[in-house]
């Protein structure tokens, strides 16, 4: 739901913003904490289940204030156990978030926006072209809507998020923050700064924001090791090269043994190369980081294909081989359109 001319969403607000909001209605700063531990506990939908609040408070509220939620979401379940769910905003456009269960985790992939402007050749929901910033209740509702399916469920609890879904999250900075926020306030949903990772394809100076607001872990959307090859897939690399990414990367404010996750996507006859795989521990020497290879989630309508998994396990060899912690990240949900975009794709309104 997005806010109405009279009255606020409330988990619009950070904290602090909430608190200034509830005493605007003439009520005390420590009301606007309370209304804050109960507004992202499971189920409360009402002013009225706020029992610790004066019945004349709770019959004011709703004239000036909402709480939003996500209901009847699509869902899709893999073979896996991977989970993708569609979330139909107000205004009739779609997003999606990725619950992907392992042994001793569980991962909710979130979005950050409805489509994505940065136009990478290889990615689906670049292919959608851009539509709007989500709202910061809409990205934390995300968050609240898949809790509220694995209590149903009774699954395990969401344990780590990582903004990786539709949209870059950068470029919703002020939003992204502002629900990080949410996400690591003990009276939110209390999830810690090191169990969250943002995704960014290289806007180099809202990386170095980010950093300085928030402890949160950094992935480095990278793919290419030469300016060249990674403009012509990633546009964003003639606004911030190569090199000027770097430089940033270096100056991100690390905590203690933190290090930036490169994300690299696998592309036949692309970016698959021994050479390159060489080129990639020397652009990355000086940087304290880990790998993670992914090989192209192969979809109808893309021009990239995946180069096959010897190929991977060999330019992971030469990684490896030269000092650095290399992952490959096994693709999920592949049955359910699971690749960013894929379901959105199918659902969007015509515009």
């Amino acid at each position: 739901m997005l806010e109405t001319n009279t009255t606020t969403d409330l988990k619009n607000l950070p904290r602090e913003q909430l608190i200034t909001f509830i005493e605007s209605l003439g009520q005390p700063s420590f009301r606007g904490r309370q209304i804050l531990a109960w507004i992202y506990r499971p189920g409360i939908t009402e002013f009225d289940e706020m029992t610790d609040l004066a019945k004349s408070f709770r019959a004011l509220l709703p004239e000036h204030a909402f709480i939003s939620r996500f209901e009847d979401p699509i869902t899709e379940v893999s073979f896996d156990g991977t989970v993708k769910f569609g979330f139909f905003l107000k205004d009739g456009q779609m997003i999606e978030s990725v619950m992907i269960p392992e042994e001793d985790r569980s991962t909710l992939c979130v979005s950050s926006q409805v489509g994505c402007a940065m136009g990478c050749k290889f990615c689906l929901t670049g292919a959608m072209g851009f539509f709007r910033n989500l709202t910061t209740a809409e990205i934390v509702n995300q968050v609240c809507a898949v809790r509220d399916y694995l209590i149903a469920a009774g699954k395990p609890r969401l344990t780590n998020i990582v903004f990786m879904g539709m949209g870059e999250p950068l470029a919703n900075l002020d939003n992204l923050i502002d629900a990080i926020s949410l996400l690591t306030e003990q009276r939110g949903l209390d999830f810690a700064s090191r169990r969250i990772t943002v995704s960014t394809c290289g806007l180099v100076p809202q990386m170095i924001t980010l950093g300085e607001k928030t402890s949160v872990n950094l992935a480095i959307s990278l793919h290419a090791t030469d300016d060249e090859t990674r403009s012509r897939i990633m546009p964003v690399n003639n606004r911030y090269p190569l090199a000027e990414l770097m430089e940033g990367c270096k100056k991100f404010p690390h905590k203690k043994r933190q290090r930036i996750m490169f994300e690299y996507t696998m592309l036949e006859g692309i970016n698959d190369s021994d050479d390159q795989a060489m080129q990639l521990t020397r652009l990355l020497r000086d940087i304290p980081c880990k790998i993670n290879l992914l090989s192209m989630n192969e979809a109808e309508g893309s021009d990239y294909r995946s180069p096959g998994r010897d190929r991977v396990l060999a330019f992971q060899k030469i990684l490896r081989d030269n000092g650095f912690t290399v992952f490959i990240r096994q693709s999920r949900g592949a049955d359910i359109s699971a690749a960013c975009g894929q379901l959105a794709g199918k659902k969007q309104p015509a515009t």
